[in-house]
């Protein structure tokens, strides 16, 4: 446990004591900024001198191979020449923003107007505000494993507890509902999902996901919907949204730009209040209240929100995911091909997972020690299950171009059989 802030402290020069940081931020841990931030641990067996891969963080955008559509940097640019948008936007967000996140997201069985729309820093903004508005210090909430680390990093720095439920590799990664079901209690104060899903690749089906809604309903339990990966499929995959399929489970429902329109450092996210029982009143005004302690996102890009929803051209999106498909089929069927290496077949999102058999390696004592090694060897850099609470297995982002995918996994084949029994 951290210590306290009122301890002791050293004495440094001039008289000052060391000042200990607050046991909001000692508590505060992100696993993968953490692996990505430490150097590589010098090894017995030569270093790689190859140029360096990186299929580690999910940014389309680090080898410009994937850019967003000219429309919508058309937008921003004209909402910047506007002079209209340079001031202190509204803290829930800028009207014409919600309006139109309101109409793209509305459905007949789930209307949505400006005031059930809470627009955020990206949409690690809004995961750190939908689970701030639901959950208390104390209580706890249910996270997916694996599962994005954001999620267990938002409530341990704020002191709610982690109860991880876990998700089924042979079932392309659908939810364990047994076991989801046995981890609620009266403290429980939110379940928490995401579809498609980060690190998985996975896309529930409208089935599963009505019988994850039968377990909030039968415990009235809300459930934060982390939707980021919405409409990003593969074929033969269809997205549902969750809240179409319930007229009675309150669902907070999380996106924004960066994945669909590949513009991560934009900062801009949403909150979608879906709420037809009235369940969520006094939710609606946290999420005010905790919306004013950054005045909200950009405000030139909130006003440009309205163009690059009407002027993207309607064949952006389809191309896009033929594009990410093409690329997770050569990880895919390129990865089968490596001992020791088990690959479940993406559904969509941008990554692909995989289980390593460690005893066929001489060597590898887990995923982590894998992935150092890997790095160290051969300069590809992926990252290991226990960034996602899923030890033996690593993730894989599949933007990078195919070049880079192939010559990737050419150079894992010859780490996993240097390394073999």
């Amino acid at each position: 446990m951290p210590s306290s802030t009122n301890e002791t402290s050293n004495t440094v020069s001039g008289g000052w004591s060391t000042i200990q940081p607050s046991d909001v931020s000692r508590r505060t841990f992100n696993p993968i900024r953490d692996i990505l931030s430490r150097p590589v641990q010098p090894l017995s067996t030569p270093k790689s001198i190859k140029p360096p891969i990186s299929l580690s963080i999910g940014d389309p955008t680090v080898f410009g191979n994937f850019k967003t559509h000219s429309a919508v940097v058309e937008a921003v640019e004209e909402a910047t020449r506007s002079y209209t948008f340079n001031g202190y936007p509204p803290s829930v967000g800028v009207l014409q923003a919600r309006e139109a996140v309101a109409k793209k997201y509305s459905c007949p069985d789930t209307p949505l107007n400006s005031n059930d729309v809470i627009m955020t820093s990206g949409c690690s903004g809004a995961v750190e505000m939908a689970i701030g508005v639901l959950c208390s210090e104390g209580q706890n909430i249910l996270l997916p494993r694996p599962g994005f680390c954001l999620y267990n990093t938002v409530a341990g720095s704020r002191n709610i507890e982690a109860r991880l439920y876990n998700l089924l590799a042979d079932k392309n990664w659908e939810v364990d509902i047994d076991h989801m079901e046995s981890l609620i209690d009266s403290k429980t104060a939110a379940i928490l999902i995401n579809n498609p899903s980060n690190p998985c690749g996975s896309n529930f089906t409208k089935a599963h996901l009505k019988a994850i809604l039968a377990v909030c309903e039968r415990h009235k339990i809300p459930l934060i919907s982390d939707e980021i990966y919405a409409d990003m499929v593969f074929s033969g995959q269809v997205f549902t949204p969750t809240a179409t399929l319930t007229s009675t489970v309150p669902i907070l429902t999380l996106g924004g730009l960066a994945k669909q329109w590949l513009v991560p450092g934009w900062r801009i996210g949403w909150i979608l209040v879906h709420d037809r029982s009235g369940a969520f009143s006094q939710v609606r005004q946290g999420l005010f209240a905790l919306s004013t302690l950054i005045n909200g996102p950009c405000a030139i890009v909130q006003a440009a929100i309205p163009k690059i929803f009407s002027e993207v051209p309607d064949d952006y999106l389809p191309e896009l995911n033929e594009k990410l498909e093409a690329h997770a089929r050569i990880l895919e069927t390129e990865l089968k091909k490596v001992p020791g290496i088990d690959v479940i077949t993406p559904q969509g999102a941008m990554y692909v997972m995989a289980k390593l058999n460690l005893d066929m390696f001489a060597d590898i004592s887990d995923d982590a020690d894998f992935c150092q090694k890997l790095k160290w060897e051969e300069n590809v850099e992926i990252l290991p299950g226990e960034c996602f609470a899923y030890p033996g297995t690593v993730r894989l982002v599949i933007t990078p171009p195919q070049s880079e995918l192939k010559t990737a996994t050419e150079r894992i084949r010859a780490f996993c059989r240097r390394h073999s029994n």
